[in-house]
């Protein structure tokens, strides 16, 4: 059964949602909501990764998700948290959160990697080449898979040393990070690179920018959830055990639909 992770941003600030779930209450809700419509697991973050954004720092991002972290595991669910600090990481696995979502795979803050290897907790680690201020500065590729997919080996080899074992890592390449549109869409075509590695594959392509070149510039809110949900289902259907989204019923739809297609 696919994985499928559901986005609950607490910033004021995201690129998707316009901050519409950085109170409370309203990230607790949107948590649920997710979980109804087929979520399978919580991915919470409290700093936008979107190209040009800034970090907040360490105790602001706790304080935003320390609170929803609590509240939707203390409701049953299984809660990641998305960061690149070891601080903010040691905050959530306390406040319930059994996996830890790092852009960064590491790179950002080497310590992450022992506070889940000392907790036990399993790990996405991300394809990043830099800060969100200025990763389209590190975005010249060759051969986009293989490069991605042995940048990606060496964030393993970091984890493993480290002291996680090998079924607790998942990779994911890093959709839009480091990356420009036509990138994206070449590195999908070749995510056998990718899978190659032997690890658990999870794919971010929800409501990101590079769908324009398929759907418009101006494209609804809705147009871009369609358009996440094909691509999820593309990505799966490739061999992807995970993708993380917006909008979870869609996705969770169109994959119903796949796996009736395929009897």
């Amino acid at each position: 059964m696919t994985s499928i992770w559901g986005i609950v941003n607490v910033t004021p600030d995201s690129f998707s949602d316009g901050g519409r779930h950085f109170a409370h209450d309203a990230a607790v809700a949107h948590g649920r909501r997710l979980l109804a419509d087929g979520a399978t697991v919580l991915d919470v973050g409290g700093e936008s990764t979107r190209p040009g954004s800034e970090p907040v720092g360490a105790a602001e991002e706790i304080r935003r998700i320390e609170p929803v972290i609590r509240a939707l595991a203390a409701d049953g669910a299984v809660v990641s948290v998305d960061t690149y600090r070891a601080e903010t990481a040691r905050a959530a696995i306390a406040a319930g959160a059994a996996v830890v979502n790092d852009v960064a795979g590491g790179l950002a803050d080497p310590a992450l990697l022992e506070v889940v290897a000392e907790h036990g907790v399993d790990v996405a680690l991300g394809h990043w080449r830099g800060p969100s201020a200025d990763m389209y500065a590190h975005a010249a590729y060759d051969r986009i898979g293989r490069e991605v997919a042995a940048e990606l080996a060496a964030r393993v080899d970091a984890a493993r040393a480290a002291g996680i074992a090998d079924a607790r890592i998942v990779v994911d390449p890093g959709i839009g990070f480091a990356k420009r549109g036509p990138q994206n869409w070449a590195l999908l075509r070749a995510l056998d690179d990718v899978l190659e590695l032997g690890h658990r594959v999870l794919v971010g392509t929800s409501r990101k920018r590079f769908l324009a070149s398929a759907i418009g510039d101006d494209a609804a809110l809705e147009r871009r959830d369609l358009a996440t949900a094909v691509t999820s289902v593309l990505a799966v259907q490739a061999g992807a055990w995970g993708v993380r989204v917006h909008d979870a019923a869609s996705t969770r739809d169109a994959l119903a639909v796949a796996r009736e297609w395929q009897g």
